[in-house]
Parts: structure tokens; C-alpha cells; sequence
């Protein structure tokens, strides 16, 4: 099993999900976070004054996925968050050695 966390621009989340929803996908956990990267934030302009805003809005979604849905679930998210500008996010694939459903007491593939 894979853990896929990406973390993208905030007005990509629609494309991304329904990318996803294409491929077969339906469970996901989003967030609602805040980071830089590259480019290291922005200045904006309030009130008359000048003021650095270091901490950009992000989304992280997170997915856990057999192996076979992995590297569709990772194609989805980049074709689907990609701008081609500054600040388009990260993906990160971890590997997951078991899952439980709390509820049933299923583990692993069968608890996804």
C-alpha cells in the first residue's frame, strides 16, 4: 500500500478531485494548510502599507491506495494540479505497511 500526499494550490482542489473521481478513486482526507516553498511567500499591500505574507494557503490531500492505483493516482493529481507556474505543489509517495478500519477491524487492503 502508498500514501500519497499532495499538496497543491487551493483553486485546484475541484480539478483534482474530480481527476481522481475519473480514475476510481473516492476516499481522500483534505486540509486546509499553509507553507512556502521556492517562492518564498509575497508581499501585499494594506491599508497604504507594505507587508510580507511569508505563509501561502494550500491544500494537502491525502490518500492511501493499493499498489496498483498508486501510479494512476499520482498521474491524476499531477496532470489535473499543474499550472506550470511557481507554487503548483508537491507529491509525495510514502509506503504504508498496514491499515486497520477501526470499525470492522479489517487490515490492510481490505480496510481501504
Amino acid at each position: 500500500m502508498k500514501k500519497i500526499e499532495a499538496i497543491i494550490k487551493p483553486f485546484k482542489m475541484d480539478d483534482v478531485r474530480e481527476a481522481l473521481a475519473e480514475v476510481g478513486i473516492a476516499g481522500m482526507t483534505v486540509t486546509e494548510v499553509k507553507g512556502f516553498g521556492r517562492q518564498k511567500g509575497h508581499t501585499e499591500l494594506y491599508r497604504g502599507a507594505e507587508y510580507q505574507v511569508d505563509f501561502l494557503p494550500k491544500i494537502k490531500i491525502e490518500l492511501v491506495l493499493g499498489d496498483e492505483m498508486a501510479d494512476q493516482a499520482i498521474e491524476a493529481i499531477e496532470q489535473s494540479a499543474k499550472t506550470g507556474k511557481i507554487g503548483d505543489g508537491k507529491i509525495f509517495v510514502y509506503q504504508v505497511d498496514t491499515a486497520i478500519r477501526i470499525r470492522t477491524g479489517e487490515q490492510d487492503e481490505d480496510a481501504l
